[in-house]
């Protein structure tokens, strides 16, 4: 039984999450002032030192020595990581100015203000 309540109870969070994530992504792409000279990668993490480095070089790699020419930032909005996901992140900052990290909430505000070059 408790098995049961368990089962369901991560079921309905996983759906409220999805059901949050698609109404956000919605609004993003209605209300915001995303230009279409360029892809904005956004990727959300949490809890993911051990996977984020590697996960992040290798998309930077694509962009710097790959055709992905077109990809203007990549915007990393952390889900309040209790590991040093953050710590892995700002490093690499410093060594990409094409990286941009926030939180899931100030995202949208990154987004709005991109501008044309």
């Amino acid at each position: 039984m408790w098995d049961f309540i368990l089962n369901a109870t991560i079921w309905t969070l996983a759906l409220y999450g999805l059901f949050e994530i698609i109404k956000t992504i919605i609004y993003i792409c209605s209300y915001t002032n995303l230009k279409s000279d360029g892809i904005y990668v956004v990727i959300a993490v949490k809890n993911q030192e051990k996977q984020i480095e590697g996960f992040m070089r290798s998309i930077l790699f694509r962009l710097l020595y790959g055709k992905e020419e077109y990809i203007k930032n990549i915007i990393v909005a952390d889900l309040d990581s209790k590991d040093n996901t953050l710590d892995i992140l700002k490093r690499l900052q410093k060594e990409y100015d094409t990286i941009k990290i926030s939180d899931w909430k100030s995202c949208r505000e990154i987004i709005e203000n991109i501008k044309e070059n």
